[in-house]
């Protein structure tokens, strides 16, 4: 079995498709080495196996509402596209969402997968509370609430400490949003404006090929205030108004893309990039990502563009976003509101391998970190040195999980520190 997007074969011996908590707990409690597989939207090895693979695509949909809370409980597997669809008819949103919603909520919160604002932390700061089935296939809870130091260590977990069966999330009350597409803003309004491009919306991406030192698009997500009139001006720092829908890669055609050119409408459908009922992205191609601490954008939005040269042969698309910082001890902005820099990059790994290593060593002094669930070479040790909270986090894996039954080649070399 591959991944969603072809790059990467598992090696799991089985897997597994438990149809109730029951069975899920006892597949748990009888495997020796063992990994939850959700929506395969990982680029690497972290979800991978040489045990079973366990899915609970067929466990029974958990959708719980708690309206005066304003949260809800729902499964492991749901996808946020399919959760969406359910909060809206109920008056609800999320407060952010990624520029895929084909991904799996317990995979993206485990990851720290994010969308783009510069006040929205990653989608795992939405989570009130988590089940998780630990090795000995009892159900362990761990809630904001009650939980302090345990809860922020439990969220972002890499899969370390057991399958997550089910998840409480916070809501808000539903809210409408507009996409407005502005074309060919310059890398120096970029350096010297950088804080007011980021605050024009409420979510902000920046594009580029890196053909030249220029950014091609400027996404500005916005939300809409009910009973009021927004005109978007033609130009903002340079950049004009796109009349056309853009695909990020601007090769490809528009047909996947949620709506665009300031039309409101539902967060849902929105805040993504890409519509659920279609391919998202271009499908065959590899991705790399990392996050800085916001302060150093500037300088390695910079440092990237020196290496434009290299990259640009290779790139599909790069693309700029920001995340506020959290205290969830291995999300990617624990303690540091940050700066992603993402590329999707051609399927080519024995080419692109060779240049990712540069990037990482412009952005060596910033100390970024990787994307858990994309491409990255960085030594083992520099991964671990960027999370001050990682030796309590190894110490509540190794309560909840002693003999390693959730562990894999990938979390013993970049977070136990093994070979």
């Amino acid at each position: 079995m591959n991944n969603w997007a072809g790059n990467y074969t598992y090696g799991a011996a089985r897997l597994h498709q438990p149809r109730s908590i029951d069975e899920l707990q006892a597949v748990v409690r009888g495997a020796r080495r063992l990994r939850a597989l959700g929506s395969r939207h990982s680029f690497n090895a972290i979800a991978d196996t040489t045990g079973d693979h366990v899915s609970l695509a067929e466990m029974p949909r958990i959708y719980d509402l708690d309206r005066a809370g304003r949260r809800v409980r729902v499964d492991g597997a749901v996808r946020y596209g399919e959760l969406a669809f359910r909060l809206q008819a109920d008056g609800f949103a999320l407060h952010n969402l990624a520029s895929l919603p084909h991904i799996s909520i317990a995979g993206a919160v485990a990851t720290a997968t994010h969308g783009s604002g510069d006040r929205s932390g990653n989608l795992a700061t939405a989570v009130a509370a988590l089940e998780v089935v630990t090795a000995n296939g009892e159900i362990v809870a761990f809630d904001r609430d009650l939980d302090g130091d345990g809860f922020r260590g439990a969220v972002v977990a890499l899969g370390a400490l057991g399958v997550v069966s089910a998840l409480t999330l916070e809501l808000e009350p539903t809210f409408d949003v507009r996409q407005d597409l502005y074309e060919n803003v310059s890398l120096d309004m970029v350096a010297r404006h950088f804080d007011e491009i980021t605050a024009l919306a409420a979510s902000v991406s920046l594009f580029t090929e890196w053909h030249g030192p220029d950014f091609e698009q400027l996404w500005l997500k916005r939300r809409v205030v009910t009973g009021s009139s927004f005109d978007p001006p033609g130009e903002v720092f340079g950049a004009t108004r796109a009349t056309e829908k853009i695909h990020p890669i601007r090769r490809m055609p528009a047909d996947a893309l949620t709506e665009q050119l300031g039309v409101p409408g539902p967060w849902h459908e929105r805040l993504p990039h890409f519509r659920l009922d279609h391919t998202p992205s271009a499908g065959a191609e590899l991705q790399t990502e990392w996050l800085i601490p916001r302060r150093h954008a500037v300088e390695a939005l910079l440092a990237v563009a020196a290496l434009r040269t290299r990259i640009q042969p290779l790139l599909m698309v790069s693309e700029i976003r920001t995340v506020a910082s959290d205290d969830l001890w291995l999300s990617t902005a624990f303690e540091r509101a940050s700066v992603a820099i993402h590329f999707t990059w051609q399927p080519d790994w024995d080419r692109v391998r060779l240049v990712v290593p540069e990037i990482e060593a412009a952005l060596a002094h910033f100390v970024p970190r990787p994307h858990w669930g994309k491409l990255f070479t960085m030594a083992p040790t520099a991964v671990r040195a960027a999370y001050p909270r990682l030796p309590a986090f190894i110490e509540l894996a190794g309560r909840h999980d002693p003999n390693g039954k959730f562990r894999n080649a990938f979390l013993d070399r970049y977070v136990f520190g093994g070979s």
